[in-house]
């Protein structure tokens, strides 16, 4: 007898909480960590997956973009792993941990935790989560090493191992991981953050499952799959049929100081759309390799970003075929260093996916965005608190401008939703204080909507010695313009010590540069992107954007005046 179709009130009532419950997830995750980076900027995500393929089935609103395909492809590859006898086999109340972007992850920094969700005695499915632990060891403090070469270099690489074992954590794996990372007595907050985190959503999915039955979710859950494919299948043929090209540039790789290109040509074949690299960089030297886990998601959350009507199911990505990225730098092997993959290549290829199709889609695509977390670390001994630290500074950036309007100023990054901590807070665990925050004013692209303004901060370190460290890009070139806006304004970085300013060799890469009391860094990130031909630009608009002091009025005359 066939089972009989879902009524649409039930299917739309499971899926909201599905998503409810991962969003609890991230409430739990954030609420109950100790680093800034988690609880108050938010560096975290939280999903449910299928048991058999390990297929997202849903993820929290406020979890980062990025980690939506990362954690399928990661919880993909623990599946692969337990059927090859690799990776121990799942028991109730295990939970692993894996930091390895080899295995469908980001970058080490990134640590990912995944249980088990068993009901009836079987495997059912999979939570995880992933969290930014301010520290995996490595070179440098926070583990953005600029000039690695080689992924021993940045840190703790964990394969999939069981943390917790039924219930219980492993206090050797502990103390194995303890011993390779910095401030390692400030990780159990964190540790005990995110598996309480899938602790509440097993919890959920039990209430959710009780109520509804098995068979009803598991018919739900397949629906919202099939029709996440159709329909963004039924958005792709607003594309038009032909080939959509762009190129984005990286900086550099943090070791040889050249360009690295991304090289894109999208093309509409029916209702799939084709993603071709062919013709990026190859390999390169320094951290600013790319997994292809990362790749793909990348991909996927440009896509999201253009068509965000579409529910979050691994459905949605179905339609998106990537090709040709064997080679490059944008699928990394072991033991390339990949430390600003996560964070900055992504961006780039979100980046050159609004370029290709801005054109096709000049209602629904932007021009660029600021495209760089603007990862600084900072490490050393605070004295009057006895003890060691590491501060992990992240800021947002101008958005690009749109059909409808100008670009937000000082929006998080392209991949997620992280915002960068309070300075309060920051000046309340640091030893900093913070001279200057303000928008990077100028640094909006010109254009009929011009783009946001980033973000101008200044710090001081006030004692104690300590080592700063950048990943961060769009120092050579600014974010691209769209339709005749103009670029946004560049990333830019000054270290100032003893008094003297300096700028690094890679614009806006770096690593362990010796601080004292007394010495500053200034970070200027960049604006987004203008939008239109700048001489159509309203003359009210012009005029507020002048009073409020955000361009000057020669750059205003210079940029906007026809």
């Amino acid at each position: 007898m066939p089972t009989p179709k879902i009524d649409p009130v039930t299917l739309a009532v499971i899926q909201a909480s599905l998503q409810q419950i991962c969003d609890e997830m991230d409430l739990t995750f954030s609420r109950a960590a100790f680093s800034p980076v988690i609880a108050e900027a938010n560096d975290r995500s939280d999903g449910i997956y299928a048991a058999e393929d390990g297929a997202l089935i849903a993820q929290g609103a406020q979890g980062l973009p990025v980690f939506v395909g990362v954690m399928q492809f990661s919880t993909q590859s623990l599946i692969a792993r337990i059927a090859a006898g690799i990776t121990a086999a799942p028991e109730p109340g295990d939970i692993y941990i894996v930091n390895d972007p080899y295995l469908g992850g980001t970058h080490l920094m990134d640590v990912r935790f995944v249980l088990p969700y068993f009901r009836n005695n079987r495997l059912a499915f999979w939570l995880s989560n992933t969290g930014h632990w301010p520290d995996t060891g490595g070179a440098v403090p926070g583990g953005f090493s600029a000039s690695a070469i080689s992924a021993e270099q940045e840190g703790l690489r964990l394969p999939p191992v069981k943390l917790f074992k039924r219930g219980e954590m492993d206090r050797e794996i502990w103390d194995i991981i303890r011993s390779n990372i910095r401030v390692s007595d400030q990780r159990i907050g964190d540790v005990k953050a995110q598996a309480s985190a899938l602790l509440v959503g097993a919890e959920r999915l039990t209430m959710l499952l009780d109520r509804y039955s098995d068979a009803t979710v598991a018919q739900a859950i397949a629906e919202i799959r099939k029709r996440a494919s159709q329909q963004m299948c039924k958005l792709i043929t607003l594309i038009p049929e032909g080939r959509h090209v762009s190129r984005a540039f990286i900086d550099s790789d943090g070791v040889v100081n050249e360009p690295l290109t991304i090289a894109l040509s999208v093309e509409r074949k029916g209702d799939r759309l084709h993603f071709d690299f062919a013709g990026s960089s190859p390999p390169c030297m320094g951290p600013m390799n790319s997994v292809r886990a990362t790749t793909l998601s990348s991909v996927y959350l440009a896509i999201r970003h253009i068509f965000p009507e579409v529910p979050l199911s691994a459905g949605a990505f179905e339609p998106l075929i990537v090709e040709n990225i064997a080679g490059t730098f944008l699928d990394a092997a072991y033991p390339r260093p990949v430390s600003g993959c996560a964070a900055e290549v992504s961006q780039r290829i979100a980046e050159a996916v609004f370029a290709a199709l801005v054109t096709a889609l000049p209602d629904r695509v932007t021009a660029s965005p600021a495209g760089t977390s603007g990862n600084f670390g900072l490490g050393g001994h605070d004295p009057l608190k006895g003890r060691d630290y590491v501060m992990y500074q992240i800021s947002g950036g101008g958005y690009g401008g749109n059909a409808d309007h100008d670009g937000l100023s000082n929006g998080c990054s392209t991949i997620g939703i992280s915002k960068a901590p309070p300075v309060e807070i920051m000046e309340q665990n640091f030893p900093v204080l913070y001279h200057r925050y303000a928008l990077h004013e100028g640094s909006g692209g010109a254009g009929q909507h011009r783009g946001g303004f980033g973000l101008d901060y200044e710090i001081e370190l006030l004692r104690g010695n300590a080592r700063a460290s950048f990943v961060m890009d769009h120092g050579r070139t600014g974010p691209q313009g769209a339709l005749g806006g103009q670029d946004g304004a560049v990333n830019r970085v000054e270290v100032t010590r003893k008094g003297v300013t300096s700028v690094p060799e890679h614009l806006s890469k770096a690593q362990d540069i010796a601080l004292t009391p007394g010495d500053r860094v200034r970070v200027r990130t960049p604006g987004g992107g203008g939008y239109g031909p700048p001489d159509q630009r309203d003359k009210a608009l012009i005029e507020e954007d002048l009073r409020l002091g955000r361009y000057s009025a020669e750059a205003s005359n210079r940029l906007f005046r026809a």
